[in-house]
């Protein structure tokens, strides 16, 4: 909807396209692992300028965008939620109870580097090339071919994606994003993924010597923790 108050219809995205572009060959975990470095997302730029030097499947996936984020050209929490259900039911083998909006939300809230409450086109790649590299991990680590990722399969995949946790952590995160059974499934596999990518992003950014240790003020925690 323009300001005017006309609609503006645009030609619904391939899905084709969508699973297609930025699928990358799954990696052995132990190559995957050391290739994870969570620096923040490209810095936003005018979406009329377009690198030279941009390969064809960029050059594919900025098309693809402009038809995914309408008018506004970002992509919501409402437009995210519906092209994850639409891709994720192409997929049997994925057990899901579909992205809903609350996780959708959340999920643009930690890529949103620029607090516009939506995601521009670096974030949105980003994003999506982190979701296809970990839905590559979660088949790979789904041992018994149920859908789901087990409690003792947990450690593994997650260590694969990049993430040395202790045991504490594990138990927090089955108790959070697992079912009574210790059994996680795809959305809240990547959800939490998402999380983790974007907490560990923001301790990296504060802890500027290094030194595995961080101070923040009330404000610093609050900005870090509610907007998630």
């Amino acid at each position: 909807m323009c300001r005017s108050g006309v609609k503006l219809l645009r030609k619904e995205p391939s899905l084709k396209c969508l699973c297609s572009l930025s699928m990358p060959a799954c990696l052995p975990a132990s190559e995957a692992a050391a290739q994870y470095n969570p620096e923040p997302p490209p810095p936003r730029s005018h979406f009329s300028t377009i690198e030279a030097n941009e390969s064809e499947e960029v050059r594919q996936f900025r098309r693809l965008f402009t038809q995914l984020a309408g008018d506004d050209m970002e992509v919501s929490a409402t437009e995210l939620m519906n092209i994850l259900n639409k891709v994720v039911t192409r997929h049997p083998d994925l057990k899901t109870d579909g992205f809903g909006i609350d996780t959708c939300r959340s999920m643009v809230a930690v890529m949103d580097s620029d607090t516009t409450g939506k995601l521009g086109f670096e974030e949105f790649k980003y994003l999506w090339n982190n979701i296809k590299k970990w839905q590559c991990i979660y088949k790979q680590y789904d041992a018994d071919r149920s859908g789901t990722i087990g409690s003792g399969e947990l450690p593994g995949a997650f260590e694969a994606a990049g993430f040395q946790l202790n045991e504490q952590l594990y138990s927090m995160i089955v108790r959070r994003y697992s079912d009574e059974n210790g059994n996680m499934d795809f959305d809240n596999f990547i959800s939490c993924l998402v999380r983790l990518d974007a907490m560990f992003r923001a301790f990296k950014s504060l802890d500027r010597d290094g030194s595995g240790q961080i101070r923040v003020t009330l404000k610093e925690w609050l900005q870090l923790t509610m907007y998630s």
